[in-house]
Order: structure tokens, then sequence, then C-alpha cells
């Protein structure tokens, strides 16, 4: 096939109903050309056989519940039209050959699927991890090539590493096990690779985002883990959603970061449980003498956001439900009272959790700056705003009246850099093979 023949056949009329709902209508223009390049970039690659094989994973964001997952709390969260997309053959070794646009090439040897303490944060390690997960669960795997490409902005908090490490899961198991991994078991693999194999521990919410696709409500207090994904459309309300890259790096965060789920874990412990999932709220409130000397301030804090904003997602969840089931998208009085609910997980985070900044660098505040602008537009306008993913420094989410959201992306990005207002288009898929 010649690359023009191939630039056709992403150009048909099914794939372009696949792109629709993909990326949205504005997205989905540049779709082909996009799936086209990376489809000649395979071509030119060596050692390929067999049909080409098509991959999305979706990026996401999290709606409500702030750092929970790690406590097995509840969470609500969103696949997102930037996604990470993959094209791959089989090879007829056991090598995978792993390009991905901006990036080395990767070159793993299946033969030895063992953890490798120089791979640690390396590529590598997710390509031999989700290889090695595979092969726990019975499959002989096969190498291949694939030439990748994520738009998912790094350090986005819209979840660029679980994008990728979704993607792989999806390509192993079309290749190796006939499509035939569910979605959460997918995501479960892709968690289990980023904290054995690539080091860096996280917890559940933004593999199952990718994976499973819509809105995602889940639990992690449930074994197993119970989620349940349903459609809504923000564009109807006349909302735009949105995140904004306030700046800031994640390279230096990661106490900050381990420091939320070990403090929560510290009160649970202290109250004769492992998580705070297994705790009850009154007994917070009862013994708070006692953990401010055990456990410190902050920890009882944070823990206090754990419960309250379980119970925010239940809120939101239903209410979105509803929204999504009477078709009352645009009814004036439950978008205030969705805002509302996004408005105090917001504060909460601020005050409680307290992941908006660190005092490293108490000059630089680009979170709580971002988030003090956008309640500044929103206070006669509408919306709502909060701190978006892991926190300290990178986003904050925003919901921008649409007719308004022009007027909000220059207001922001004049102050936080072109392109650093980045707006979303919740999808329905969440990774998928789709040709």
């Amino acid at each position: 096939m010649t690359g023009e023949e191939r630039k056709r056949s992403f150009e048909s009329e099914p794939l372009a109903k696949v792109f629709q709902e993909l990326y949205g209508r504005d997205g989905a223009r540049d779709a082909p050309r996009r799936y086209a390049a990376l489809a000649d970039g395979l071509a030119a690659m060596e050692g390929g056989a067999g049909p080409l094989r098509v991959f999305t994973a979706a990026g996401r964001t999290e709606l409500c519940g702030n750092h929970t997952d790690h406590n097995l709390g509840k969470t609500l969260a969103a696949s997102v039209h930037l996604d990470a997309v993959g094209i791959a053959c089989l090879r007829q070794d056991k090598t995978v050959v792993f390009q991905s646009t901006g990036f080395p090439d990767v070159v793993v040897d299946l033969s030895d699927l063992s953890p490798r303490e120089n791979e640690r944060g390396a590529a590598e390690s997710l390509v031999r991890g989700v290889a090695a997960e595979f092969a726990r669960l019975g499959a002989a795997v096969r190498g291949f090539n694939i030439c990748a490409d994520s738009t998912v902005p790094k350090g986005s908090g819209l979840s660029s590493s679980a994008a990728i490490e979704v993607l792989l899961a999806k390509v192993y198991d079309s290749l190796n096990m006939a499509g035939a991994t569910p979605p959460l078991e997918l995501a479960k693999i892709a968690q289990k690779v980023e904290n054995v194999y690539f080091g860096k521990p996280c917890g559940l919410m933004d593999q199952a985002a990718s994976a499973i696709g819509g809105v995602v409500f889940m639990d992690f207090g449930k074994n197993p883990v119970e989620t349940e994904a349903f459609a809504f459309n923000l564009e109807e309300s006349g909302y735009t959603l949105c995140v904004v890259n306030t700046g800031g790096t994640h390279a230096d965060l990661t106490q900050h970061y381990a420091a939320i789920p070990s403090e929560m874990k510290s009160v649970a412990a202290f109250l004769g449980k492992s998580c705070l999932a297994e705790v009850e709220r009154l007994d917070l409130f009862a013994n708070t003498g006692s953990l401010r000397a055990r456990c410190g301030d902050r920890a009882f804090l944070r823990a206090v956001h754990f419960f309250d904003e379980n119970q925010r997602v239940v809120e939101m969840s239903a209410l979105l439900r509803t929204l999504t089931r009477k078709n009352v998208v645009g009814t004036g009085a439950l978008l205030k009272d969705l805002f509302d609910i996004v408005q105090r997980s917001g504060d909460s985070s601020w005050k409680l959790l307290q992941n908006i900044s660190t005092m490293t660098n108490p000059r630089e505040q680009n979170s709580a700056l971002g988030l003090a602008l956008t309640e500044e537009f929103t206070a006669k306008r509408g919306g709502a705003s909060r701190i978006h993913g892991g926190g300290f420094a990178g986003t904050i989410q925003a919901y921008i009246p649409t007719e308004d959201f022009p007027a909000y992306q220059a207001f922001m990005e004049n102050v936080f850099g072109a392109g650093s207002v980045i707006k979303l288009f919740i999808r329905s898929i969440g990774t998928a093979e789709i040709l």
C-alpha cells in the first residue's frame, strides 16, 4: 500500500464517524493526517509482518475526588479527546520496537521480562512490564513494531503516562489475547507496571479513566473496584471544560505527592485501620487531640478532605446522571449545583488537602494565581474552577460559559503563555482497537 492509499484509507466514512466520536467535530478534521503519518512511519520500520493494527488510549480529566483513590476512596473522572495513538504490526521475533513522536526509539527483547533497575523511569520499563503482566496471565507474548504519537501534554495533569501505559496494554491484549481483557483489567495492569517497573507510586484512577471511557465513577473501596460509566455532553449546556497549564514542573514534587497518601494512612493506622476508607468520619473527630499529637495537623486536615471529597463525588455523580438521563443539561439550577460541588472540591483541596503550592519557593504560586484569576473572571459570568490532578504545580480546571471562553483564553494566556489554556472534549471511548 502506498502512502497516498494509506491516507485515503483513513478518510473513509466509517472512520470519519469514529474520529468524530474520539475527537469531536473540530479534532476529527486533523485525525486522518495524523493516523496516516503514523502508518507511513510503521511502513518504514524493518521486521514487521501482517496487517496494520490501530489503537487509541484516552487522556483523562479528574472531575472530582482529588487524592482519594490511594486510600480506597471514590473518584469521578472522564476520558478526553487528547490521546495516545499507536499503529502496530507483529514481528516474527521476540522484540518490540517502539517509535514515539519526539522521543528516541525504544527496543526491548521480550525473552527477559524481569524488572531492571536501570530502566526505572524509562519507556523500556513500560514495554517490558506490560509484556510481563500478560505473560503472567498465560499469553505467549510476541514481538511487534509500533509507531505512536501522543497529544496529551506532558505535565498537564491529563495523564500522559497513563495513556501510554494503557495504549501498550491494549496492544498486547489485542495481539496476544484477541482483545478479550476487560478495560478495568487493562487499567490494573498499567497501574502495576507504573508502580513496579517504572517505579512511580500511583493510584488506579488515571489508568481506569483512560481505559474505560466516558464519565467514570469509581469506588476503590469495593473489591473488585466498582465502576460506572455514563455519557455527559457539557457543550450542550453552553459551557466549556478546560484546563490551564499554569507552569511549574513536577520533577521535584515526588516527596510532596508521596506525603499525601502516607499522611492519610498514618491517621488510619492510628485508628487501627490500613486506609481511610475503613475509618468512620466520626471516629476521626472523636480522636482529634490524639491524632494531632501523633500524626500532625496537616495529616488530620487531609483526612477530613478525604471524607468530604468522597461525599462530593457521590453528589456530583448523582447530579450528572440526572442531567444525562433527563436530557436537561441546560437547566440552570442543576448547573449551579454542579458548579457549587466543583468549587467546594477546589476549596477543600486548597484549605485542607493543601496541594495548591509548596513552601519550597513561596514567590512562585502559579496554581493559586491561576485559580484566583479564574475566580475573578467567573465571578459575574458563572462557572467554577479547581486544582486538577496531583496539584502543587501544573494545571487547574475550569468550567467557562462557551460564549466567554475566547475572552477567558486570552485573559489567561496573557499571564501563562500561548497554548496554556487547553479546551477539552469528553469522549465516550477510552481505549480501543479501531481498525
